[in-house]
């Protein structure tokens, strides 16, 4: 009785409505909390903390992606001469003169080259080479844009043999090169980049066309179809979410 006396609240009576209904509370509250419906509820909000975490780790890669990814150099023609063609020459010589132009259109990359090899042919398959030009390794700032000039000895017998059509001769101009990305402080791996062009020379040995002749890569790209993979891996993770 004095044990009784001096606790109360542990023998819940009627003489003490308040801890009485205290003890109800509380034994209720354990009883919902064992409910199926509970249980069902916490084990929703599992499912969407597991989605959450899965998209917002797909976001974060996607990111890391964009902001890692590179992309090439642009490659043109810019200036192109073959004076043993220049009917209006006494004695050329057999050289060929060309001017390279790169940019690289990185925001936050810069790219180191390799030596750049130009190889100029009488067709796309190169069954005969005209001359060869090589441009030494120099390193490029992102956002910034270079041209290089180059000379090398050509072979006046192959290059007066491609056919003329009204004083037009289509000559095949192939670069190939490799480059490392440099992404703050460090090089990514070495890059192989290999792009050509048609170039149309009249009949002094000048390019016929005014503006530089853009050299482009017969390879396919798949950075578009990877940005919209991942988008659509994201798209169906956030519906998930949302279900």
């Amino acid at each position: 009785m004095l044990f009784k006396a001096t606790f109360p609240y542990l023998f819940p009576t009627d003489k003490y409505p308040l801890q009485n209904l205290d003890w109800e509370k509380r034994k209720k509250k354990k009883d919902n909390s064992q409910s199926p419906e509970n249980m069902s509820d916490s084990d929703g909000g599992c499912c969407r903390c597991c989605c959450s975490f899965i998209f917002t780790l797909g976001l974060t890669a996607l990111f890391m992606w964009l902001s890692l990814r590179t992309s090439n150099p642009k490659c043109s023609v810019e200036n192109f001469y073959l004076p043993s063609l220049d009917t209006t020459l006494k004695n050329p010589n057999d050289t060929l003169n060309l001017t390279l132009k790169l940019e690289n259109t990185n925001k936050d990359k810069g790219i180191k080259y390799d030596a750049v090899k130009v190889t100029v042919s009488d067709s796309q398959n190169r069954n005969h080479v005209v001359a060869n030009v090589s441009v030494p390794e120099f390193y490029q700032g992102h956002k910034k844009k270079a041209k290089k000039i180059g000379t090398g000895t050509a072979n006046s017998t192959v290059a007066s043999q491609v056919a003329s059509h009204n004083g037009t001769r289509v000559f095949w101009v192939d670069l190939s090169t490799s480059v490392k990305f440099k992404i703050m402080f460090w090089y990514t791996k070495r890059h192989k980049i290999r792009v050509g062009a048609n170039v149309a020379v009249n009949a002094t040995g000048v390019k016929f066309e005014h503006k530089g002749i853009k050299l482009k890569s017969m390879a396919p790209r798949m950075g578009s179809f990877c940005v919209v993979m991942g988008s659509l891996l994201n798209f169906l993770v956030f519906s998930l979410l949302n279900f």
